[in-house]
């Protein structure tokens, strides 16, 4: 079923329709310069803020460039990349002038809920299409079109459902929220977990207990270098993309652990019978960023592989498991160490084999080693599990509340409401009925435009305050062929457009023509612009 402005929305309640949102939204473009205004304080929404939630308070004399004047209740969709997923919502009328930057869409429609819209700007479906349609050079520097985002469909509900779904999507997605809160909080709680466990491990308190019953020798301290064969640097010749074996770098060692991801290789001969590793060896991150220095992990044979320059391989003794060495390095003792040898660069810190081999260790017997070695890898086992766990449940509560806006959306989540309340979305009430009254609004707020803007260039001036609107509309309220100079005028278009403005504005003639909706042809040295009959 369609209408001239309208059609039902596919798959949807019979009682919403669809229309675009430049022919729903009452946003007059009204532009500031608040440099003319140096000592005014200003409510500022700029993009940066909008992670705190709360706008900027600056005076004029503090912000560059001119703004757009809002007002409470207005919609801001940001459409620059990369951070066009913003969508915020203007606050109550304060003491200060409300604007915002140009990087924002302005919506406005007192007919339809702000926060209905909101949710609906957040939508997948709309992300996704408002994504595809940005243009521009590179992608961090990309930009949605306003005008192509004016011929973006929106949903036309009844009042009294906008408000319902706009209430219910508040509460379920604030509580989708609390727990993203929870679930982020517990990589905080395992990476302290696992500080403790090694603490424990290396201090004898984890074993104490076992250690008081079969009377075990007490620990004895030793220097590092004392209980090591030998310390040895890597490789610095250079690595290539492929090759026989594998080159293992400081990235290659993440949590205790070698991640076999993001490999170089070597295939000289010479350098792998220097540099081969063999199982048991530890590898001592020596040449990082201050926090990293000092990243160590266990070689346990997995596959063949030398190592890199910035590598330090350390072979044990016959008294030292390297499975303990690597608890032990990687403990808050030894990062408290590494921290305070340190030899610091402009960027980098590092730590030389002497210093390693200066580290003193708490050494308990082999049997001992051997059984702490058996409760710390029971209790990381565990806590590996844990995180899988919090992976899948991050991954299903990202998921969910894309979940829920499509059930809001596809009608489901007010299904139950509407049968209980048919006349809250039916005849004067429906969503029929309210997009005549915006349509009829709306047209007359184009005419007066229009026309004020037509008295004021026979006038001899242009009006500072002025609404862009697509030329297919200024054509149809015009009635007669115009030359381009007074289509930018009348579209509200200032005279010292941005180049940006001046893109769109050339971009809404090219898809107009293409479209065969006018037609454009060449008077002299003018361009005549009517439309298609």
């Amino acid at each position: 079923m369609t209408n001239n402005n309208f059609t039902i929305v596919e798959n949807g309640p019979e009682y919403w329709c669809t229309t675009e949102i430049g022919l729903i939204n009452s946003y007059t473009s009204k532009s500031i310069n608040p440099l003319q205004f140096p000592n005014e304080t200003f409510e500022l929404y700029s993009v940066p803020a909008f992670t705190s939630c709360i706008p900027e308070y600056i005076e004029g004399v503090k912000i560059g460039s001119s703004k757009q004047l809002v007002e409470p209740g207005d919609v801001l969709l940001c459409k620059i990349n990369p951070r066009i997923n913003r969508v915020w919502k203007v606050s109550k009328k304060s003491n200060y002038r409300q604007i915002a930057s140009s990087e924002w869409i302005v919506v406005r429609q007192g007919l339809i809920s702000s926060e209905f819209l909101i949710h609906y700007f957040r939508h997948n479906r709309f992300r996704e299409l408002l994504c595809s349609d940005v243009s521009g050079v590179g992608g961090s520097l990309t930009r949605a079109q306003p005008v192509k985002v004016s011929r973006y469909p929106i949903y036309i509900l009844p009042r009294a459902e906008q408000k319902e779904i706009a209430s219910r999507l508040d509460n379920l997605l604030a509580q989708v929220d609390k727990i993203k809160t929870r679930l982020d909080a517990i990589p905080v709680i395992l990476k302290q977990f696992r500080q403790s466990v090694l603490a424990a491990a290396v201090s004898g308190e984890l074993t104490e207990e076992w250690r008081n019953e079969i009377n075990e020798p007490t620990l004895q301290t030793f220097l590092l270098g004392e209980v090591t064969t030998k310390l040895t640097y890597g490789t610095s010749a250079k690595s290539e993309k492929t090759g026989k074996i594998p080159v293992l770098r400081m990235g290659n060692i993440q949590n205790g652990k070698l991640d076999w991801n993001d490999l170089v290789y070597t295939s000289d001969i010479k350098e792998i019978e220097k540099y081969k590793l063999k199982k048991g060896d530890v590898l001592f991150n020596r040449t990082n960023s201050p926090e990293l220095v000092g990243k160590t992990a266990i070689y346990r044979g997995e596959r063949d592989a030398i190592f890199a320059g910035y590598l330090i391989k350390i072979e044990c003794s016959d008294t030292l498991n390297p499975e303990f060495l690597n608890i032990c390095l990687n403990s808050p003792v030894a990062k408290e160490y590494c921290w305070r040898v340190k030899s610091d660069g402009v960027s980098q810190s590092n730590i030389n084999a002497q210093k390693l081999a200066d580290y003193t260790i708490n050494l308990p017997s082999i049997r001992e080693q051997d059984k702490i070695i058996s409760i710390v890898t029971k209790l990381f086992d565990i806590e590996d599990t844990i995180e899988k766990h919090l992976l899948n449940a991050q991954s299903f509560v990202n998921d969910l509340t894309q979940s829920i806006l499509s059930k809001a959306f596809s009608g489901e989540l007010t299904a139950e409401w509407r049968e209980q309340n048919p006349e809250l979305v039916t005849g004067e009430n429906g969503a029929e009925a309210l997009l005549e009254k915006i349509t009829a609004e709306r047209n007359s707020t184009v005419k007066t435009v229009v026309k004020k803007t037509k008295r004021a260039k026979k006038a001899g001036y242009i009006m500072q305050k002025k609404e862009i609107i697509p030329i297919l509309e200024v054509l149809k309220s015009a009635e007669r062929p115009l030359d381009s100079q007074e289509l930018l005028s009348l579209a509200g278009y200032p005279n010292d457009a941005s180049t940006e403005d001046l893109e769109q504005f050339f971009l809404d003639i090219r898809e107009q023509v293409q479209a065969g909706t006018i037609k454009r042809k060449r008077q002299g040295s003018k361009e005549i612009f009517t439309l298609t009959k």
